[in-house]
């Protein structure tokens, strides 16, 4: 077992959305540690958010089980570039796709780049995710709420849309929720609304993909060591982020990555509709 580290941190206030390299201590993504053994081989997956933080750990481990891989990313070149490199030297086809997901074209872009690349689309995990933080409801401006929404669930909806048709039977679905789905931090009013939403949206979308065979399931994370993080908290949440936690600690992204193969595994057939909480003990009931 990993000795991960545990707070209290002190690494540099980012601004938004942050990068890896400039965390203390850097993110754990699997990188030395994550060992395949062909579950996904041949498959062809696309990822959100695949640039850094959780997205990074699936991307690596993803590949490393055989997958060739789609990175969907905001802006963050550098953190996205090294992450193409990690899936290239496992082997398979790493595509970059850079552009705002709030955007629905954009949407539709990433998946006709993947059906052009990869001549289908096996694995969608719906990961990106906007948040910020405000202490009174009266300071989060319209812009920043309806910001939320657009990103978070809003781009989940016209990426599943467009991905469908290209997905055959067998297919998985995984989109990225929290904790805050069912017990929401009120000072992430709208991150938390729309990371409840996301579950509703999983758990309906299960039942009207079961006819085609594709699955769809979430992944509910607790606090997880990420850029988003330290470019979107106060300081002093940052210093002690995860000793909510009965673990005393955040997790670190590569924990997280064996729950998003195991959902992309075609063995786990008969998993649709579920929410898997990582959430360093803390009960999701």
């Amino acid at each position: 077992m990993l000795n991960y580290p545990k707070p209290p941190f002190d690494t540099p206030k980012q601004s938004m959305p942050g990068l890896s390299k400039e965390m203390n201590p850097v993110p754990d993504h699997g990188e030395n540690s994550y060992k395949g053994s062909g579950k996904l081989t041949g498959k062809r997956a696309i990822i959100t958010g695949g640039d850094s933080g959780i997205g990074r750990a699936v991307a690596i481990a993803f590949a490393r089980e055989g997958a060739d891989v789609l990175i969907s990313y905001l802006e963050e070149d550098g953190d996205a570039e090294q992450t193409s490199k990690l899936v290239e030297e496992a082997g398979r086809k790493a595509v970059l796709v850079r552009g705002d997901i709030q955007n629905a074209d954009h949407c539709r872009h990433i998946i006709d780049v993947a059906v052009e690349e990869f001549q289908g689309i096996d694995i969608l995990v719906n990961n990106a995710a906007h948040q910020a933080t405000f202490k009174h409801i009266e300071d989060i401006p319209d812009e920043e709420w309806e910001l939320t929404f657009r990103v978070n669930i809003h781009a989940m909806f016209y990426l599943t849309k467009a991905a469908v048709p290209h997905m055959p039977s067998g297919s998985s679905i995984i989109n990225t929720a929290s904790i805050n789905s069912d017990n929401p931090n009120p000072s992430l009013l709208a991150y938390a609304t729309t990371k409840g939403a996301i579950q509703n949206f999983t758990a309906g979308l299960a039942q009207l993909l079961a006819e085609k065979n594709i699955r769809a399931n979430a992944v509910a994370p607790g606090p997880v060591w990420t850029p988003l993080i330290p470019s979107t908290l106060p300081e002093d949440s940052v210093r002690t982020f995860g000793e909510q936690v009965p673990m005393k600690r955040p997790g670190q992204p590569a924990e997280l990555a064996t729950t998003y193969v195991m959902l992309a595994d075609p063995l786990s057939s008969y998993v649709s509709g579920a929410t898997i909480a990582v959430t360093g003990g803390k009960p999701i009931i």
